[in-house]
């Protein structure tokens, strides 16, 4: 089958954890022998912000981490009608256009005979609401969403004729254990600033329990304003900015713990859905300890995947016990490995995805895991 998705970037990971899902399932498709390929602007933001920071050095890294990706820019001239004519399957993400997005759907209503899939693993369905509702999602066959919260959203304002649960997931082809590397330093966080969306979570569960108990660290991210990357280092944690994707599992594996902090319109809005680090971290078999959200999906064993704290005393607390007691760290690292090799790998979300596109009545799709649907 040949699947298009329409990405904001596929290169591009800088402040856009979007990729990480969207490459994952793009190789899983391809090894199992689909053509998959990438649209997304040229003019991107994600893409120029990278490449005014990195240079072209962080393009050529994508091709060499990817080699199976496919990659294709578009500007104003672009002819997505011929790009798109001999699809079985189109998905859009939702950071594309909305022009492009009406665009992509008056194709499907002209003739195009392929599945047309809406993508969102966003809260902006929630929180500014009426840039979803001024889509124009009416041709498409289906909304592939990142947790049932947002699912319900989408039924309540009848966006689409049928919404998904799709959950994010981890490539484990790339995110494993490297028992090879020795851990010799405390704790890493990898994660964007995110403005005011986390940035008292930042303090509250990174900055003050890894000042208090005194640990060496590296924290990865962009965004940071000078006066957090102060906090950072006045913790003794090491501000090292940006880091390709494809180095994330090495650099889990030179450290003992993590740390999982969910932006606040999600654990405020749209409880049961965790960040992609979370599912990445965990198949890397790091022992992780998570500030506040709601499992309500029952997507992990919280206790036993990972450790839940409820405030900055309890981080404090479970990062010290992972860091003292080797059993327990052995015992989260298994345990968190386990359920992602169990439930949440792009193969998974693969396997979804047929059974999904099956739903839509794509004759060429084959049964997967079933997922949940509803009419909207």
């Amino acid at each position: 089958m040949r699947f298009v998705f329409y990405t904001h970037s596929i290169v591009s990971d800088w402040n856009h954890g979007n990729a990480h899902f969207q490459r994952g399932i793009m190789r899983e498709l391809v090894a199992r022998g689909h053509r998959a390929l990438a649209l997304e602007p040229a003019d991107g933001w994600s893409r120029s912000h990278l490449l005014t920071e990195q240079g072209p050095f962080a393009i050529e890294r994508f091709r060499k981490d990817f080699p199976e990706l496919v990659p294709v820019t578009y500007d104003a001239s672009f002819d997505h009608e011929a790009w798109i004519a001999d699809a079985d399957v189109v998905i859009v993400h939702e950071w594309t256009d909305p022009d492009l997005v009406a665009r992509i759907g008056r194709a499907k209503v002209n003739g195009g005979n392929f599945t047309l899939l809406f993508h969102d693993t966003h809260h902006r369905a929630v929180s500014a609401a009426e840039s979803i509702s001024a889509l124009r999602l009416e041709p498409f066959d289906g909304v592939l969403v990142f947790g049932e919260a947002l699912r319900e959203s989408y039924l309540r304002a009848g966006w689409g004729k049928r919404a998904f649960t799709w959950h994010e997931a981890a490539d484990d082809r790339l995110f494993r254990p490297h028992p090879d590397i020795e851990a010799l330093s405390d704790l890493v966080w990898i994660g964007n600033w995110g403005d005011d969306e986390r940035s008292a979570e930042i303090q509250q569960f990174l900055v003050e329990p890894a000042r208090e108990l005194g640990l060496s660290g590296t924290v990865h991210g962009v965004r940071y304003p000078a006066e957090a990357r102060a906090a950072l280092a006045e913790a003794g944690l090491r501000h090292e900015g940006w880091i390709a994707n494809a180095d994330v599992p090495k650099t889990f594996a030179e450290h003992r713990v993590t740390v999982h902090i969910p932006r606040r319109p999600y654990r405020e809005h749209l409880p049961g859905i965790p960040t992609i680090r979370m599912f990445e971290a965990l198949a890397c078999g790091i022992p992780l300890v998570s500030a506040p959200w709601s499992d309500v999906e029952g997507l992990f064993r919280p206790g036993k995947d990972f450790l839940f704290a409820r405030d900055g005393a309890e981080m404090r607390q479970h990062l010290s016990d992972a860091l003292h007691d080797a059993a327990l760290a052995k015992a989260l690292a298994a345990a968190g490995l386990e359920s992602i090799l169990a439930r949440h790998t792009c193969r998974h979300r693969a396997d979804e995805l047929f059974n999904i596109l099956t739903a839509c009545g794509n004759l060429r799709a084959i049964d997967g895991t079933p997922a949940r649907e509803a009419a909207a």
